[in-house]
């Protein structure tokens, strides 16, 4: 089988409470913003790919900002997401940078772990959950979801010399 079939797409989309419409739709617009100045391809290129260089975001520190967005995640999921030192960096981190810098407001993160992070957005203690966050139809009875920001794509690798030729190899 080719080398380059994938074994599942994900489309990653920001959480955040349900019924904060004012919000999603904040986040929506900014989105929206980063996609088409190109911002958001840039964020990426500096994380993922042959040329990714880890350069964090720079904060737009002419920006007024009016209150804070607690953003909730779990810093083991690279390069979307990553403890360096006592800071968190990845996508997800300059990503949700960029929509603040967009929408007025400062950014905390907040590390904790995975399965946290639905509650903690549900339950007000964090406004957002970013890690590598997939829509699904158990989390979406929990909270809501920003348009997707990014798709990933599973795939298995396997040593050249395997006896696995296809995907039903794996699962037999």
């Amino acid at each position: 089988f080719a080398d380059t079939d994938p074994f599942a797409e994900e489309e990653y989309a920001i959480a955040y409470k349900k019924g904060n419409d004012e919000l999603g739709q904040k986040l929506d617009d900014a989105l929206t913003k980063l996609k088409e100045d190109g911002t958001l391809d840039e964020i990426v290129s500096h994380w993922i790919g042959d040329d990714a260089d880890q350069q964090s975001y720079t904060r737009d520190d002419s920006v007024e900002r009016t209150g804070t967005l607690v953003m909730a995640t779990n810093a083991e999921f690279p390069p979307y997401e990553s403890v360096d030192g006592d800071t968190i960096v990845g996508v997800d981190v300059d990503m949700m940078q960029a929509v603040c810098d967009e929408i007025g407001m400062e950014l905390k993160v907040e590390n904790m772990e995975f399965d946290s992070i639905i509650t903690a957005v549900s339950t007000g203690k964090a406004d957002l959950g970013l890690a590598g966050m997939t829509v699904d139809p158990d989390r979406q009875k929990n909270v809501d979801f920003s348009d997707p920001y990014a798709t990933g794509v599973q795939v298995i690798i396997v040593k050249d010399d395997s006896p696995i030729t296809s995907v039903d190899d794996l699962l037999a």
